[in-house]
């Protein structure tokens, strides 16, 4: 029963950072999911897949899963390159592509 500790990333349909400031521990899935024969949903006998736990900090999530003994892994998160542009650089005199209509 393997944990993942990480930092998830935002949604493509936000532009904000809401819930990325916290940190999650999931658990991996022990087992395949299968499609339900008579209406097709999937389903899994882990019950585990669905605990997902919140932390503040990471060190707040180690601690968890080292006390309660449970192996884990632990992602870092990848910091996102800003690309600082002003609008005024669209009209630059030394743009390198000319600004047409």
């Amino acid at each position: 029963m393997l944990a993942r500790i990480y930092r998830p990333a935002k949604t493509a349909m936000q532009s904000g950072k809401a819930k990325t400031k916290d940190w999650l521990l999931e658990f991996e899935p022990a087992s395949a999911r299968r499609s339900d024969p008579l209406m097709g949903w999937t389903q899994s006998s882990d019950m585990n897949g669905q605990v997902r736990l919140s932390f503040e900090t990471r060190d707040e999530a180690v601690a968890y899963a080292q006390r309660h003994e449970i192996p884990f892994q632990l992602f870092e998160p990848k910091t996102p390159k800003r690309i600082i542009k002003a609008y005024a650089d669209n009209f630059a005199a030394g743009r390198k592509q000319p600004w047409t209509h």
